[in-house]
């Protein structure tokens, strides 16, 4: 019964703090920056497949190329869209790519003070053994991947896990 007591109060009862409360600050900071009143969050984080699709109804080969020009476009628009986006996420390819003049995709985005995002799920896949049933991919290396998007800039991540009900 002691042992047992002890245990629960070592696991149930005390924890170590996960972020530290500068960490936590920016966290916060981050988080009311995305929601401010008015504004959005840009998904540009179309996989490859996807944008061969959008592609492909304006006649343009899915080539990284193109798929760059694309993102491009979305990014170098008039600084206006500052006022209605605090957000964009993009996609692995996007998020080291720079516009023609060399600018970093990300950096484009901060110069706006739109706040730059990635997706760090590795898209999903039919689970074995269900009925239709799909599972997420990307838990391994994840803390890696995010450390790594962090170092170049990004300031949240989006992970998609499909739930069919």
């Amino acid at each position: 019964k002691q042992w047992y007591q002890r245990r629960v109060a070592i696991t149930v009862g005390v924890f170590a703090p996960y972020l530290t409360p500068e960490q936590e600050t920016e966290l916060k900071q981050i988080a009311a920056a995305i929601v401010a009143p008015g504004k959005g969050i840009l998904a540009a984080d179309e996989s490859t497949g996807s944008m061969g699709k959008r592609l492909s109804a304006i006649n343009l080969d899915n080539t990284e190329e193109n798929r760059r020009k694309y993102r491009q476009l979305l990014f170098t628009t008039d600084p206006e869209i500052s006022k209605h986006i605090s957000g964009v996420i993009m996609f692995h390819e996007t998020f080291y790519q720079k516009a023609d003049d060399g600018t970093p995709f990300v950096k484009l985005l901060q110069d706006k003070g739109i706040i730059p995002g990635i997706k760090v799920d590795k898209g999903v896949v039919p689970l074995m053994g269900t009925f239709n049933e799909c599972t997420t991919q990307g838990l391994d290396g994840l803390a890696e991947r995010c450390a790594e998007y962090k170092k170049g800039g990004a300031q949240f991540a989006k992970w998609r896990c499909v739930l069919k009900i």
